[in-house]
């Protein structure tokens, strides 16, 4: 807070998202003014095309790129859609900073992904077990295409001396979460079900795969919270995990979700469908060490503050 982004003009690819709106409050409260605060629209920018990263870059002359920007979705979208995530994701962030290296700004941030870990890690993740195997699957392609930033973040400050940065969040939750059934992730997906089956009268709701697998989630403002202290503290290419720190089955978590809910019906697993990785959890112990972040938010908080967010918000999303 001692005025590093007061005049700085920072470009935040993805800042009409999620994740983004968090960030952008952030900026707000460390003193960022808000024409210092530039947002790429996908209406007038496509971040995939070569000419559509120059002309960005040409107009809003950033001092600092935030990259948000990603084609995302759960296993269902992963699966349906391998290439197109794959290319998509790859090309607007190593088109992205390359731009910015030619540019010489000051800083840039590459979001990579939990997805980009071996499909068998060691629990907890250590950011040094990154290469240690093969993704999961049914996300390989989004997260190996994520996982090249990193490459390109370490070979850019070696050759050229810039400055890029690597971080990798774990699964994302909160209100203003993505709630479309095509799309959304897996916390959002279990609340719509369990709301949606109280106020039809429905007694059960279907989840996918057998939940035995385990996953870690951050509420996206404490995400958003160790993304900025890493912006402004963080100067090397060594990738950080930001995550909470803690795991818990898809079982537990669906329970967790009906009791909150009110959801008192039966639970039926698809075990037809997959599981995904088998388990996750992030070590979060370099992200405090190296620019003083933890996940503050509690889960049981974090969770009732998202459904009673998607209660007041679902007839107009």
């Amino acid at each position: 807070m001692n005025g590093f982004f007061q005049d700085k003009r920072i470009v935040v690819t993805g800042g009409a998202g999620f994740l983004g709106s968090y960030i952008l409050e952030g900026l707000r409260k460390r003193g960022c003014k808000n024409e210092n605060i530039l947002i790429p629209k996908i209406e007038d920018y496509d971040l995939v095309k070569m000419d559509d990263v120059i002309r960005m870059y040409d107009n809003m002359k950033p001092d600092i790129v935030i990259h948000l920007a990603a084609v995302v979705g759960g296993i269902g979208a992963n699966r349906e859609h391998p290439g197109e995530f794959f290319y998509k994701n790859l090309m607007m962030g190593v088109q992205l900073i390359e731009q910015g290296r030619l540019r010489n700004i000051e800083k840039f941030i590459a979001l990579g992904t939990v997805c980009a870990y071996p499909k068998f890690t060691p629990i907890p993740f250590k950011e040094d077990d990154i290469w240690n195997g093969y993704p999961e699957e049914t996300n390989a392609p989004y997260g190996l295409a994520k996982k090249m930033l990193l490459v390109q973040s370490q070979s850019y400050r070696a050759e050229y001396g810039f400055n890029s940065i690597f971080l990798l969040p774990v699964n994302l939750y909160g209100p203003g979460d993505n709630f479309n059934p095509a799309s959304s992730h897996v916390i959002p997906a279990l609340i719509k079900k369990c709301v949606d089956a109280i106020e039809s009268g429905s007694d059960y709701i279907e989840c996918w795969g057998t939940g035995s697998a385990s996953r870690e989630f951050v509420y996206a403002a404490d995400a958003a919270e160790g993304i900025l202290l890493a912006t402004q503290h963080y100067n090397d290419s060594q990738a950080v995990n930001i995550g909470a720190g803690f795991e818990i089955t898809i079982k537990e978590l669906t329970e967790k979700i009906a009791k909150l809910t009110g959801f008192s019906g039966e639970i039926r697993w698809d075990k037809s469908k997959p599981d995904g990785q088998p388990r996750r959890q992030l070590d979060v112990s370099r992200a405090k060490k190296l620019f003083g972040f933890e996940a503050k938010t509690t889960f049981n908080e974090g969770l009732k503050e998202t459904i009673d967010w998607y209660r007041a918000n679902k007839y107009t999303l």
